[in-house]
């Protein structure tokens, strides 16, 4: 089992949530620094979950963190299954954001998910977004090596020391009823045709839309580094509707993103003869 990594009070976590002009979206930014705070406190107490926030970095005076949450299974080494999950990367929608944190809220409460996993969370990387000093980035259109915004920064160094076989993008969209997933790998992979990384069953009972990639040479996202990472990573991207109520869109994050891990587990596990 790693070491407990030490977190530092969650006050200077919220700080950047508290009375910002956001409108519509004041409640969901009060509710952010609330469950954030909350899950900081509940990792010091876990023995799988760690908070250990990427940074720091600063923009004049200010100093800010990415906050990050790493969950290590049972039986952890370095063969284990490696993912990156990420999450509000548009400080305007956070739905995202908060139903990533009540998924590590679960695995910290109850960690069922199986051996041998190394995974990370990071539920918001428009952290300059929200604290109103960058606003309309387009980060989840951002290539990776190219951009300099300090979050696409540390995710880019996490990247290539981590060496993730996979990233999960969480993510809402508007006008949509149903979910939907695409599946991207770097330029010039061609996965096994048997080989099912998610299947409609790992949605339901929530319907579910499968998107084409038509981007073959991924300009976007980790996949945009991907020649330069240790490992060659896929990028699974699930969009919710935007307009579900927060306790579904919870429900439906939390279902289908331990479900999708328990999958991918077993073919790792497979393939190494674990």
């Amino acid at each position: 089992m790693p070491p407990p990594v030490s977190t530092p009070h969650p006050s200077r976590f919220t700080a950047v949530a508290r009375s910002l002009p956001f409108g519509a979206n004041l409640s969901l930014t009060a509710a952010f620094g609330e469950q954030l705070a909350a899950l900081y406190a509940l990792a010091e107490r876990s023995e799988f979950v760690f908070g250990s926030p990427l940074g720091a970095f600063a923009v004049g005076t200010r100093t800010f963190h990415l906050p990050r949450f790493v969950y290590f299974g049972p039986h952890t080494s370095d063969a284990s299954l490696r993912l990156a999950f990420t999450a509000g990367l548009d400080h305007r929608e956070l739905h995202s954001t908060l139903a990533l944190l009540h998924l590590v809220e679960q695995l910290a409460l109850k960690p069922d998910i199986g051996q041998g996993l190394n995974l990370s969370f990071f539920p918001l990387v428009d952290v300059l977004g929200l604290a109103g000093l960058a606003p309309d980035r387009a980060l989840a259109s951002a290539h990776w090596g190219r951009r300099r915004e300090p979050e696409l920064a540390l995710l880019e160094q996490d990247a290539r020391m981590t060496g993730y076989h996979g990233f999960v993008r969480l993510d809402s969209a508007a006008g949509q009823d149903v979910a939907t997933v695409q599946l991207r790998f770097p330029a010039n992979d061609n996965p096994t045709p048997d080989v099912e990384l998610i299947s409609s069953e790992d949605f339901e009972p929530f319907p579910v839309r499968w998107e084409a990639v038509t981007d073959l040479h991924p300009a976007d996202g980790p996949l945009s580094i991907a020649d330069d990472l240790p490992v060659r990573p896929f990028e699974l991207t699930l969009r919710l509707p935007a307009a579900w109520p927060a306790e579904l869109y919870r429900e439906a994050v939390t279902t289908i993103l331990k479900r999708f891990i328990i999958r991918y587990r077993g073919f790792i596990a497979y393939g190494q003869h674990l």
